[in-house]
């Protein structure tokens, strides 16, 4: 599938790590789906078609790669040894492509830090082509911000706020427990940890640096 303009629709990724049937409960009618190795045969099983299934498919049997070729309106596959890339960072670079209003990545938050790490630091390739990218598991969602945001009081009880950059300036938060006002992180400080929403919605400014935006629950 070659790229093109998708700059009104959202692109939806479906990794292999932490999945459940609530993440099937974000999915809009018009999203492009995109599975990647083991994610795109968790959709398959839930009835759902990807638009494409990208990766190795060194995680599923070749019974389950037929089924997820049967099942999904294009493939992508890699060879799982020649290849710099790890398939979610493949898969976020095909969505990047097409300049979409919106990028989610579920299933990328798991047992192996390492690579939910490296999926975090996907967000800031996201923001910086100003593409609104979107990090949702069963217990955290994570953004990136380098000016302001929004937060809403949804199934998450927690607002933590961490520095990606060496530093975020300008801090000042609205609406939360414990405000700031041009405030300053450094990494390793843990003064962001932990806030809460005092209504519906609260509002995040920033001057300068790239700040984690972590939405969270026990």
């Amino acid at each position: 599938m070659g790229a093109s303009d998708m700059n009104g629709q959202r692109i939806v990724i479906f990794s292999g790590g932490e999945l459940g049937d609530w993440a099937l409960n974000y999915l809009l009618p018009d999203d492009v789906i995109v599975g990647v190795d083991r994610g795109a045969l968790f959709l398959i099983k839930h009835q759902v078609t990807p638009t494409i299934a990208l990766g190795d498919f060194d995680s599923v049997s070749a019974e389950q790669r037929a089924l997820i070729e049967q099942n999904s309106r294009d493939i992508w596959a890699c060879d799982p040894i020649m290849k710099d890339l790890t398939d979610t960072e493949m898969a976020f670079h095909w969505a990047l492509e097409r300049n979409p209003r919106e990028i989610i990545l579920f299933g990328v938050l798991g047992s192996r830090f390492d690579h939910t790490l490296a999926n975090i630091h996907l967000l800031l390739k996201g923001l910086q082509k100003q593409i609104r990218c979107r990090i949702i598991g069963l217990h955290n969602e994570v953004t990136l911000i380098d000016d302001q945001a929004e937060v809403e009081k949804d199934r998450f009880t927690h607002v933590s706020l961490l520095p990606l950059s060496m530093s975020v300036t300008g801090i000042t938060l609205e609406g939360f427990q414990y405000p700031l006002t041009d405030a300053t992180l450094q990494i390793g400080d843990s003064l962001g940890i932990s806030n809460v929403l005092l209504g519906e919605k609260g509002k995040i400014k920033i001057k300068s640096g790239y700040l984690l935006v972590i939405q969270s629950m026990d």
